[in-house]
């Protein structure tokens, strides 16, 4: 069926109950999803990887098409559908909001950088006393004062001077088409970071802000982790609290605990590195997760944690900055400490969105009717 009205109708006269889907890009799915949901239709989500999985070793079909995938889709709800967590999670309308708008934010950043490395080449011999300048949007969502004054939106006595003894060559043109392409994004930047701001006011979420607040994360970092955590109650057990096993240890033989919820919530952020082992080989390594939460979990480390004079200012800054000054210290690799300080960050965060949840349980069971 294709993605036509014709299409669409010849899907919801099959008067189903339940659809089965592979997460194929947040534009794609969401057209069908969206569609067979407003039809009263159950929609679920298959991971890549689990279906690949099931399709080839346990329906034995090593082929990939659309008929092997329309059968292994199928057979998959009918063996697992009464496990939630084989399926991935369905967020609620605010939060699918709240994850376009952060990728969307992402993919500016992404569609920015090149035309600001090229404006600020061309300046180095067009005005190079501002080739380097760092300006940055005001908070009122003025565009950058540089970009602005380049664009001829803005104006500034100050560049005017610097531009009339500048000993370049002069602006031309193409740098001010690319100063008015950067002064555009900007206002669409600023834009969804106000419908941002408005989505994270919504009441359900004021318990995990205040614990993001703890953590020094902003409304964009705040934003990412919520999308993919909320919510908290998912990662526990029927009882709301975190689901722990006890095995055997393998080396040790002892009773090891394996906290499963914590791991689902690492490996939601990226944050969790799986073990791969064979004979004397072990390798770990970080898979699975949000790539955009994980890097932002790194920049959060290299800006919040790292710099000792902007280091949080409470038990949290202490425990990681002290573990990370200590790794790097010792002379570990950089990139493996800060790795293991944004996964212990993770766990921590983890513990705190717990702590909160229980304590607004706790405060909703002994409120009087």
């Amino acid at each position: 069926m294709s993605a036509d009205a014709k299409g669409i109708l010849g899907l919801l006269s099959e008067d189903a109950d339940i659809a089965l889907l592979e997460p194929t890009g947040n534009n794609y799915s969401k057209l069908w999803g969206t569609h067979l949901a407003r039809a009263g239709v159950e929609v679920r989500l298959v991971g890549h990887k689990e279906l690949r999985n099931y399709r080839a070793n346990h329906l034995a079909l090593p082929d990939k098409d659309d008929d092997a995938d329309a059968l292994a889709l199928a057979c998959y709800y009918f063996d697992y559908h009464q496990d939630p967590r084989r399926f991935v999670q369905i967020r609620d309308r605010a939060i699918v909001k709240i994850r376009e708008l952060v990728l969307r934010l992402a993919h500016l950043n992404r569609v920015q950088s090149p035309i600001i490395n090229r404006i600020r080449q061309d300046l180095a011999w067009q005005f190079p006393e501002v080739a380097l300048v760092k300006s940055r949007r005001g908070e009122s969502g003025e565009v950058p004062l540089l970009w602005g004054w380049l664009a001829l939106e803005r104006k500034s006595s100050r560049y005017d001077r610097l531009y009339e003894k500048t000993v370049g060559l002069g602006i031309t043109d193409t740098v001010r088409q690319h100063a008015r392409r950067i002064c555009n994004l900007q206002r669409e930047e600023h834009a969804i970071e106000v419908e941002l701001r408005e989505l994270l006011a919504d009441s359900r979420f004021d318990h995990y802000r205040t614990v993001f607040k703890r953590f020094g994360f902003g409304d964009r970092l705040s934003a990412i982790v919520l999308s993919q955590i909320y919510p908290i109650e998912g990662f526990l057990d029927a009882s709301g609290k975190p689901e722990v096993r006890i095995r055997q240890g393998r080396n040790s033989k002892k009773p090891t605990k394996r906290h499963l919820s914590l791991r689902r919530f690492q490996k939601a952020l990226g944050a969790a590195p799986s073990l791969e082992a064979s004979g004397d080989s072990r390798k770990a390594k970080v898979v699975g997760g949000s790539d955009l939460c994980r890097k932002s979990l790194w920049q959060w480390v290299f800006t919040r944690i790292e710099p000792k004079r902007s280091r949080l200012k409470n038990e949290i800054g202490k425990i990681l900055g002290e573990q990370l000054d200590t790794e790097k210290a010792s002379g570990r690799p950089v990139k493996l400490v800060r790795n293991r300080i944004a996964a212990k960050g993770a766990r921590l965060l983890f513990r705190e969105l717990v702590k909160a949840n229980e304590s607004i349980t706790t405060t909703i069971a002994t409120t009087p009717d």
